[in-house]
């Protein structure tokens, strides 16, 4: 499934650069439920919320579908 790998990988980079789920939240404007659900694949997001994600983790877009 697409979007449980999607949340996969922003949960990895996440850990990679020593965030928490609620420090990575606070970066995008989300609650930590709403990045938790997203990072176990549970919500089909839209590419705004995708884009937020790339900016918090300072990556490009593309890193996010790199799987």
């Amino acid at each position: 499934m697409l979007q449980y790998k999607v949340g996969e990988r922003i949960r990895e980079i996440r850990v990679q650069k020593n965030l928490s789920q609620q420090d990575l939240a606070a970066k995008c404007n989300f609650e930590k439920s709403n990045m938790s659900r997203l990072e176990a694949g549970k919500v089909n997001c839209t590419l705004s919320t995708i884009n937020k994600v790339a900016i918090a983790l300072d990556v490009k877009i593309e890193e996010l579908f790199k799987f």
